[in-house]
């Protein structure tokens, strides 16, 4: 389809005069990129039918905590919140509050139209609560006026123009039933303005810290202990247009349990008024966004700044890092000397990080131009080291064996057919490592054509785990713009991965089973078994040559490896693999490309 023909063009002007420029952005990405194509005809395939609805309102759960939805209003166009009391009142699950607090003008005709329907709803069922202020006090005050109100033991909080599906308090009071959770958040799509086309989904990851610190990924549908938001102090004015991230922000930090349920249970309406309509609407809102995040660290104790980035609602967190520790830089290296030089020559010419130390676990080489390289090189730089490996190969092994010689605090374990392309790579990725909840930061990593090679790492794929946004252009940001981000993943390559040495040694290095494969994987895996997050950092940019030195998988012998160490990863981490991994979606199958629905 040619988007550039005048009837295109024409359609384009309309969508946009109708719903916004966002929603028309949006729209066209999913012309460009696929997933909106199809995500309506999945939605219905699987959203609950009359019959799961029936069976949902009849099932006796032991707990049934009394959910109130805190929403509040100004000036709402009756269609609207018709549709919004409409999508509480028919909820499967019966056991909800409904606490509306209307700041609308009753001098002007909206507002006057507006108090009066939240009049007629709130006479007609005793669950709908309302309060009439005596003005406007601004989305904060508003909102805890209608958290005033809330008598349940969980608030949800609903924009007064979005709708929930019909199962949304079911799903939350099911999962309460597992474990009262602190927090419970669920995905979520848009919906254009006459709530007829569904667009955009956000098939969310498990709570991720590090995503939550590049934008507001939760937003909707965002449930919490009213304990809670009382104890953080409620909405505050100084953050509003951000109120919501400013809240999420403290009460992520005064939580244990966070609950992610991947099911799409909150529709968010696009129109010009809103901000997932038209972004510029309210500009003023992500400068607040800015600063609730830079209050945020400051609260914690983490020296940082937060900077905008040239998206919209994006930060860039940038930590300081005073003590300047050593990184001890692990190569393992046979023969292969232009590769290692392009590698350490790179790092010693480019990066700005300069606190490094280098050992080359030389690994049974057999070319004299090797060794006479590692004297020039130990001669010319001390902070040049080589250790000699003289058994056979094993990669793990021969990694193990170079952290006993380091003696850095940070340990980086790095190909020797990578080159480092960010000046401030190491920066960025010791900044996110010296953090006391991350284990392990990886980078992002590109082939020889500057495609990306490396973003994260998914558990699953191929039985095992896989690589995501491969093949695709620095610029393009991928779903979910994960690819232009940090984020959190459940592991990263050790082609390029920084690690706390006390982490190292704490979870026993990499384990020696895995000779040639998986050992990353099951590193990361190990580290997350402490409680400690695997960062994907977006700005750490290096070449990758990948298997250079190594060679790829093109025998038999060398297959029969893998499949062996393989089948002992499936063996040792069968129960994630069972369960999905917690920073991807259960609704993307892995027997699909990453990012895909099932059609």
């Amino acid at each position: 389809m040619n988007i550039f023909k005048p009837k295109y063009i024409k359609k384009g002007l309309n969508y946009i005069a109708e719903n916004g420029v966002g929603a028309f952005t949006e729209k066209l990405k999913s012309i460009l990129y696929g997933i909106n194509y199809y995500y309506p005809g999945w939605f219905e395939a699987h959203k609950a039918d009359a019959e799961e609805l029936k069976r949902q309102r009849e099932e006796k759960l032991s707990y049934n905590p009394l959910i109130s939805i805190v929403v509040p209003t100004f000036n709402t166009p009756e269609k609207y919140l018709r549709e919004m009391i409409e999508s509480v009142i028919c909820q499967s699950y019966q056991n909800w509050q409904l606490c509306i607090a209307d700041g609308s003008n009753t001098n002007e005709k909206a507002g006057a139209l507006a108090a009066g329907i939240i009049k007629e709803y709130a006479e007609k069922d005793s669950r709908i609560v309302c309060k009439f202020l005596e003005k406007n006090g601004g989305i904060s005050d508003n909102t805890n006026a209608a958290l005033s109100l809330a008598t349940g033991e969980y608030v949800g909080l609903f924009d007064h123009d979005d709708l929930l599906t019909p199962d949304a308090l079911y799903h939350i009071a099911k999962a309460l039933n597992e474990e009262k959770y602190d927090i419970l958040y669920t995905d979520e799509d848009m919906m254009d303005s006459k709530g007829k086309k569904l667009m955009n989904p956000k098939f969310k990851p498990d709570f991720s810290m590090d995503l939550l610190m590049v934008h507001n990924y939760i937003t909707h549908f965002f449930v919490a202990k009213t304990t809670l938001l009382h104890k953080v102090g409620g909405f505050d004015r100084e953050f509003d247009g951000a109120q919501d991230y400013d809240i999420i922000l403290k009460c992520v930090e005064q939580s244990k349990n966070i609950k992610h349920i991947p099911r799409m249970l909150y529709h968010w309406r696009v129109h010009k008024a809103s901000t997932a309509g038209n972004p510029e609407s309210k500009l003023y809102a992500y400068e607040n966004g800015k600063r609730a995040l830079q209050a945020h660290l400051d609260r914690i104790g983490v020296k940082a700044v937060v900077e905008n980035t040239d998206m919209w609602g994006l930060y860039d967190v940038k930590y300081i890092i005073d003590e300047q520790p050593l990184i001890s830089i692990i190569i393992p290296n046979k023969d292969h000397i232009d590769d290692l030089d392009k590698c350490v020559s790179s790092i010693y010419d480019r990066s700005d990080y300069k606190n490094i130390e280098f050992i080359i676990v030389e690994n049974n080489s057999t070319e004299d131009k090797t060794f006479k390289y590692y004297k020039e090189m130990e001669t010319k730089h001390e902070n040049f080291h080589v250790v000699y490996w003289k058994k056979e190969f094993n990669y793990s092994a021969i990694n193990n064996y170079g952290v006993s010689f380091a003696k850095g605090d940070y340990l980086l374990l790095l190909n020797n057919d990578t080159e480092i392309m960010s000046t401030n790579a190491l920066n960025r990725m010791l900044g996110i490592c010296m953090r006391d909840d991350v284990g392990v930061v990886g980078a992002k990593l590109f082939y020889e054509d500057d495609t990306i090679q490396h973003a994260g790492v998914v558990i699953g794929f191929g039985g095992y785990a896989g690589h995501v946004f491969n093949g695709m252009k620095d610029n393009e940001l991928g779903y979910m713009m994960r690819a232009k981000i940090n984020s959190n993943f459940s592991a990263v390559t050790a082609a390029c991965l920084l690690t706390k040495k006390s982490v190292f040694s704490e979870v026993g290095g990499l384990s020696e089973e895995f000779v040639v494969a998986c050992n990353d994987v099951d590193y990361c895996l190990k580290v997350r078994e402490q409680g400690l997050l695997v960062t994907y950092c977006a700005d750490a940019k290096w070449h990758h040559y990948e298997s250079k030195s190594r060679g790829y998988e093109d025998t038999p012998e060398k297959q029969e490896r893998f499949a062996k160490e393989k089948s002992l990863f499936q063996q040792r981490w069968k129960t994630v693999l069972e369960n999905g991994d917690p920073f991807y979606n259960i609704n993307f199958p892995v027997s699909l490309p990453p990012f895909t629905l099932a059609q």
